[in-house]
């Protein structure tokens, strides 16, 4: 994890501190539990569950320190004072597409919570930097690797 800036909005970081108090005081136990009866089934070396359970647990620490850093680095957006008419992060965009002649509407997030399936898209995204400071009314154009796209700001929220 390198020097890149960390960005989240509350509802994120909120989603991360659950998360990691699942894994540290649910899965744990769970994970500590199933290698537990693993170890009394005897011979470790030809254990597939014990391997798994073990394999598990080493992911489970690895995540959990992962989740430690995102919250300890992590910068947590306040739009209380940025221009509600701007798109910025912690933002939701309803957009018109051009090119399939559709409305679409994306929640601009850091890179940590992006998830296309949720409609939330980085801003360090081709359409997230394109949109980044524009204002309803504006069109924005940007290359994908499918081509140039272009969309027209219909409502920031």
């Amino acid at each position: 994890m390198g020097s890149k800036e960390i960005i989240l909005t509350k509802e994120g970081y909120e989603k991360l501190e659950q998360e990691i108090h699942t894994l540290k005081v649910v899965t744990r136990k769970e994970v500590a539990q199933r290698i537990k009866e693993a170890r009394a089934q005897g011979d470790l070396s030809e254990n597939a569950e014990y391997d798994f359970a073990k394999d598990e647990q080493k992911d489970m620490e690895a995540r959990i320190l992962e989740i430690e850093h995102l919250l300890l680095n992590a910068t947590i957006i306040d739009d209380a004072h940025i221009d509600k008419n701007v798109v910025a992060l912690g933002r939701t965009v309803k957009l018109y597409d051009y090119d399939f002649d559709e409305e679409v509407t994306y929640y601009l997030v850091g890179s940590v919570e992006a998830d296309i399936s949720a409609s939330k898209i980085s801003n360090e995204s081709p359409l997230g930097k394109a949109l980044i400071g524009n204002k309803k009314g504006s069109d924005i154009e940007f290359m994908s690797p499918a081509g140039l796209i272009k969309y027209k700001i219909l409502d920031v929220t």
